[in-house]
Order: C-alpha cells, then sequence, then structure tokens
C-alpha cells in the first residue's frame, strides 16, 4: 500500500488530546493530525523522527497527517491505524496470504453481527462459506521483540470477538488478523496484563475455531506492504 502523497520528516516534539501532534519541520514548528484512538505507547516519545503526509484538501484545519515514527532503535511505526485495512485488502487481492487464497469477492466494512458490527474485509465465494476477517493493527513492543494487543482496554475489540464467534458458529469462517505494524516486533500475544476480559475472549475464540493470522509488514516512507507471518503466543 503506497502512501497518497511523498512523507516529509521532522522531529516528533509530543503528542496531545488524542490527535494532535506537535512536529519540529525545517521551516519550525507545527501541529499536525494523528488518526490514531489508542495510547501509542512506546510509538510516539519525544524525539522520534516523524513521517508526515500532505493534503491536497484545502479546507483541513491541519493539512498535515502523522503516519509513521521511528524511534531510537531504528525500528519504523505505521500510526496511521487506517492503513492497516488496505494493506491487508492489497495483498489478499494480489494472492500474496496463502490462508485467504481463492474467494471470488472482496468487499470492505460490511453490516453484520447481533451487535451493530462492520466486518473489515469480507471474502465470498460461490463455492465455500464466507470469510469474516477483523483485522487489528499491532504497535506494542514491551521486550525482547515481544508484540502486544490492545495497548488499552477495548470493550469493542471483546465485542469484535464475539461476532467472528458467532459467525463461526452459524457455518462461516472466521478470522482475527494482526498485522504488525513495527519492524521491532517479533511475535504477539494478547495483553493480558492490560486487557484481562480481551484475552479470555481471545481464548474462547479460539476454542470455537476462530483463526488467528499474524503478518509483519515491511514499512517504508514510500509504502507498506505485507511480509512474512510470525508467532502467535496463545493465552494459557
Amino acid at each position: 500500500m503506497q502512501f497518497q502523497s511523498k512523507l516529509q520528516q521532522a522531529k516528533l516534539i509530543k503528542r496531545y488530546k488524542r490527535f494532535l501532534v506537535d512536529i519540529e519541520t525545517s521551516q519550525g514548528e507545527i501541529t499536525i493530525h494523528c488518526a490514531n484512538t489508542g495510547r501509542m505507547t512506546g510509538c510516539a516519545d519525544s524525539g522520534f523522527t516523524a513521517y508526515y503526509s500532505t493534503s491536497s484538501n484545502a479546507k483541513r484545519k491541519y493539512p498535515h497527517s502523522l503516519e509513521l515514527t521511528q524511534n531510537l532503535a531504528g525500528d519504523l511505526i505505521c500510526v496511521n491505524t487506517s492503513m492497516a485495512n488496505h494493506v491487508v485488502a492489497e495483498a489478499i487481492a494480489k494472492q500474496q496470504i496463502p490462508e485467504l487464497l481463492n474467494y471470488d469477492t472482496l468487499k470492505q466494512e460490511v453490516k453484520y453481527g447481533d451487535e451493530n458490527s462492520r466486518i473489515d474485509i469480507l471474502l465470498s465465494d460461490a463455492e465455500k462459506p464466507a470469510c469474516y476477517i477483523e483485522v487489528k493493527s499491532v504497535t506494542l513492543l514491551e521486550e525482547n521483540g515481544k508484540g502486544y494487543f490492545p495497548d488499552a482496554v477495548t470493550a469493542r475489540g471483546s465485542k469484535h470477538l464475539r461476532e467472528l464467534v458467532t459467525m463461526k458458529q452459524q457455518g462461516h469462517r472466521a478470522v482475527l488478523f494482526f498485522l504488525i505494524q513495527h519492524t521491532g516486533i517479533e511475535s504477539v500475544a494478547p495483553a493480558a496484563h492490560i486487557d484481562a476480559n480481551y484475552a479470555i475472549e481471545i481464548k474462547k475464540a479460539l476454542a470455537a475455531g476462530v483463526e488467528i493470522l499474524c503478518y509483519r509488514t515491511n514499512i517504508s516512507s514510500e509504502q507498506i506492504v505485507i511480509d512474512k507471518t510470525i508467532p502467535f503466543v496463545a493465552p494459557q
């Protein structure tokens, strides 16, 4: 998935009010938008390198958007969570994910379930059950390459797991897709120490037959593309 505009580099000063980030550019300090509702733990510290895009929409109050950061260890991190669905959908369309091949139709943001949800990606084919895919962007790195999801308590995430279980029970295929958007992460586990209920819902989903896929990404200032699978560490 290519970025829509050429990314410019700056120094990150601080993130605040959830959606705003101050950066230091060659022309001075500016405030830019950040499309990320999470805590972004370890992803937006002062002194990190920031990569930002510029919109051509003249009506935007903040024309620039934070896309990537680079921590002091040199790891690149995609902090624009809206990229995740596009990266996965593009990879499926290009047949780059062996587990998700040979479907005729790909749709995004389709209403489904009993709890007023929208599935990120719905694959369908006349010859097989529909495949419901929930995509989660993983950027929380703690130690020794261990990545975790979520980075904050997520009632919405737990709801999505329940919806996937229901789809599986109805005879469909259900997939939780962890897209790793931090180049320092080498494995993924549920963050039970952050959201114990989410880890419980993961265990229930696995028991019900929900599949879990974990794929790394190659990240650069030009694009983000699917790389390879990494281990998922199931909760005990």
